[in-house]
């Protein structure tokens, strides 16, 4: 009898608490394939037709198709659709899921995308750094070609591209150039896939070559021409080289055209995508300076000068290989000089004869030391980069190459050596005060052998040519200041006071 009664309770208790369910057979839930819906990593639901979603995303974007002239819109490139088989009822609508991704992220159009890799080189602080790659978005392939091939030709002429592409070069007889390559240094990868609609998808060849120039579509400044405007004062005084200048403003043949009051012109500071490189192989003629020998008659006041005999200049066949990144000479290498004519050494007899002794003052104040005084500092005269502005920052000297590493460097005119060191950018460097006010300076070298304190004559060897800091190739880096450089000085065109 006790028993019975714990049974009937144990049974009470369990029909009232639930504990045990009674299930009908006939309605158990099959399970079903659904779609969930990942975006950038996250779960957004699941729904029941992933063709539903992608039909609905199409429908509702038309004007993403009208704009861009297309036939389909897409997910986003980061929305993944992954089949599933569940027992879950749960199941979003695909106006809920479509509503949380245009929340999110951009819907997709068929094109291109367009990689730029970035180059690895020194910054002026001589640290490796790596550019950025650059990515751009087409809707057609000739769009990216044309723009790249525009690009190039705003660094080499039409004739020279055509002549080096077609391989119609004429054969160098005695002096000329030709080149032997043109490439670009960047790795450039063009893909065809699904590309987002927010980002700037260029449909013109014309806006995408601005951009691959300047690194930007935005319009560049103007300037009103003025009476007296040459194409070099306007450059430089507006912080561009005359290249950048002739780039932006094709109309003009070379930095010798004409300009007139109130015309317009644009001012563009460069800063191209990639690097362009091309090796030149070149035969010119370059003139030789002749010495000047000074014999003094005492016989003579001081203040007589006569020329005994004329000096002439002489003429070298010069042979060289040159490297231009982007229109800029980056690297003069000499592989052969001919001797056409050689110098004739001019003698100056003047008076040695003094019969009143004045003041000689320090020089300090005196004017710019005028053509003849200053001797050349190297044993080449080619010019790699001249002084004046280049992607919107000063080149404050001259460089000089295609003596090749470990030529003499010499000092430019006598004076009295105040620095001998090494700087990042400089490299190896020696500073001379002429004790006139103005000093020179002479960077990149491989050797020094001069010290501080050490007085120096004119055309005395002083070093020697190399690529010591942040040089691009073998170079001599001359710079003519007036007062201490860099530390309140005035720096000049150095090719000004010859």
């Amino acid at each position: 009898m006790e028993k019975k009664v714990l049974f009937y309770i144990f049974i009470s208790a369990i029909l009232s608490f639930g504990i045990i369910s009674y299930t009908n057979p006939n309605s158990f839930q099959e399970p079903k394939e659904v779609y969930r819906i990942y975006l950038e990593g996250k779960s957004l639901g699941l729904i029941n037709s992933k063709k539903e979603l992608e039909d609905y995303i199409n429908e509702k974007q038309k004007s993403i198709k009208k704009k861009y002239n297309v036939k389909k819109v897409y997910v986003p490139e980061d929305l993944d659709i992954i089949k599933e088989i569940t027992y879950h009822d749960k199941v979003s609508s695909i106006k809920q899921i479509y509503d949380k991704i245009r929340d999110i992220s951009p819907f997709t159009i068929d094109g291109y995308t367009t990689t730029i890799k970035g180059l690895t080189k020194k910054n002026s602080d001589g640290k490796e750094v790596t550019a950025k790659d650059v990515i751009i978005y087409t809707l057609k392939k000739d769009t990216v070609t044309d723009a790249i091939t525009s690009t190039v030709k705003s660094f080499i002429t039409q004739e020279k591209y055509d002549d080096y592409k077609n391989e119609t070069q004429k054969e160098i007889k005695e002096t000329g150039s030709i080149i032997e390559n043109l490439y670009i240094d960047n790795n450039i990868k063009i893909k065809e896939n699904k590309i987002p609609v927010n980002e700037t998808i260029y449909e013109k060849s014309e806006d995408l070559t601005k951009y691959l120039l300047f690194g930007t579509t935005a319009e560049q400044q103007k300037y009103t021409v003025k009476e007296g405007d040459t194409i070099e004062d306007v450059a430089f005084n507006n912080k561009i080289s005359t290249e950048e200048f002739l780039i932006a403003n094709t109309e003009f043949k070379d930095k010798n055209s004409l300009l007139f009051p109130g015309q317009i012109v644009t001012l563009g500071v460069m800063h191209p995508q990639f690097d362009l490189v091309e090796e030149d192989h070149t035969v010119v003629d370059v003139e030789v300076n002749y010495e000047t020998e000074t014999k003094y008659d005492n016989s003579k006041n001081v203040g007589y000068s006569v020329v005994e005999q004329a000096g002439e200049k002489g003429k070298n066949r010069v042979t060289q290989k040159i490297q231009k990144i982007n229109g800029e000479t980056t690297n003069i290498v000499t592989v052969n000089t001919e001797q056409l004519k050689a110098p004739v050494k001019e003698i100056v007899v003047k008076g040695g004869r003094q019969d009143y002794y004045g003041y000689g003052g320090s020089g300090y104040g005196s004017s710019v030391a005028t053509s003849g005084e200053w001797g050349w500092p190297a044993t080449c005269t080619s010019i790699s980069s001249p002084f004046g502005y280049r992607w919107g920052v000063l080149h404050d000297g001259t460089d000089i190459a295609g003596c090749g590493y470990g030529s003499n460097i010499f000092a430019a005119q006598a004076g009295t050596v105040v620095q001998v060191s090494y700087k990042y950018d400089n490299g190896r460097y020696i500073i001379i005060n002429h004790n006139n006010g103005f000093y020179s300076l002479y960077a990149h070298l491989a050797g020094q052998s001069v010290r501080v304190g050490q007085t120096v004559s004119k055309g005395q060897v002083i070093g020697t040519m190399g690529r010591t800091g942040f040089a691009t190739g073998v170079h001599l880096h001359f710079a003519i200041w007036r007062g201490y450089p860099y530390y309140g000085g005035t720096v000049y065109n150095a090719m000004s006071f010859y």
